[in-house]
C-alpha cells in the first residue's frame, strides 16, 4: 500500500486528489495539510511513501517545506512530487534542487498524476513531460560555466554513457534498447551512478549531467560531448 500525504492550501484540491487516491486499490492518503509547516509535521509523523506538494502555500512555502523535509534522516524513504497550477521555469529548477523526486502542473490527467505517485514510490523521478524539456534548457541555461564534478571520475564508461541517456530522459528499458543492454543491467548501472554521484534520484542526475557538462542543450540523445 502506497500512502500519500496532500498538501495544498485549497481544501477543493486536495478534496479531488483524495477521491482520485483512495479511488486505487494500492494506495491511500494518509495525511492532508493546508500549510507547508504543517506539511512537514504531518510528513514526519506518517512517514507516507509520497508527498503531493503545493509550491504556492501561507507562510513556509512548498519548495521550503521540501528541502526541510529531504533534510530529515527520518523522512529518507520520502518522496516529494511538486504539484502546481504554476509552470514556471524557477519554480521546475528550485524544486528539482530542492530534492522533489517529480514535478507535475494541475491540469494533469488523473490517470497520469496516479502514475506519477507510483512511480515516485518506487523511487523513480517523474516530469510533466511540458516541463521536462524547458527544466533541461533552464539548467544548462544557467549553468554556461560547467562545474568539475569529482565523483563522475569513479564512473566507468558505461555508467557514464547510461548518465546521458538518463539526462536524455529516457527510461531503463529505452535505455537498455538503445545501449544493446538488459533492463536489469540498465538499473544496476543507475543505481551505482546514483551511488557514486550521491544523488537521490534520476531528477537530480539530470541536472547534474548538465552542470557537468554531459550533455549540451538541444542534446537529442547519442554519444555525450565534453564535460566531467
Amino acid at each position: 500500500m502506497i500512502d500519500v500525504l496532500l498538501a495544498d492550501d485549497q481544501a477543493l484540491v486536495r478534496g479531488g486528489f483524495r477521491a482520485l487516491i483512495d479511488s486505487e486499490d494500492d494506495m491511500r492518503v494518509v495525511a492532508q495539510a493546508a500549510t507547508g509547516d504543517d506539511a512537514v509535521a504531518l510528513t514526519l509523523e506518517h512517514v507516507p511513501q509520497v508527498v503531493l506538494m503545493d509550491i504556492r502555500m501561507p507562510g513556509l512555502d512548498g519548495l521550503e517545506a521540501t528541502r526541510r523535509i529531504i533534510a530529515e534522516p527520518r523522512a529518507a524513504g520520502v518522496h516529494v512530487v511538486v504539484v502546481t497550477t504554476f509552470e514556471l521555469d524557477e519554480y521546475v529548477t528550485e524544486a528539482i534542487r530542492a530534492g522533489a523526486s517529480g514535478f507535475l502542473v494541475k491540469d494533469t490527467e488523473p490517470a497520469e498524476l496516479v502514475r506519477a505517485v507510483r512511480v515516485a514510490a518506487s523511487g523513480n523521478a517523474l516530469l510533466s513531460p511540458s516541463v521536462t524539456r524547458r527544466l533541461l534548457a533552464k539548467v544548462a541555461e544557467a549553468t554556461r560555466t560547467v562545474r568539475p564534478v569529482p565523483a563522475l571520475a569513479d564512473l566507468t564508461p558505461r555508467e557514464r554513457e547510461v548518465l546521458v541517456e538518463v539526462a536524455g530522459g529516457l527510461a531503463n528499458d529505452e535505455i537498455a534498447s538503445k545501449l544493446y543492454l538488459s533492463e536489469s543491467t540498465v538499473k544496476t548501472h543507475v543505481s551505482r551512478v546514483l551511488m557514486k554521484t550521491g544523488s537521490r534520484d534520476r531528477a537530480q542526475l539530470v541536472v547534474l549531467a548538465y552542470e557537468a557538462g554531459l550533455v549540451r542543450p538541444g542534446w537529442a540523445g547519442g554519444a555525450a560531448q565534453g564535460g566531467g
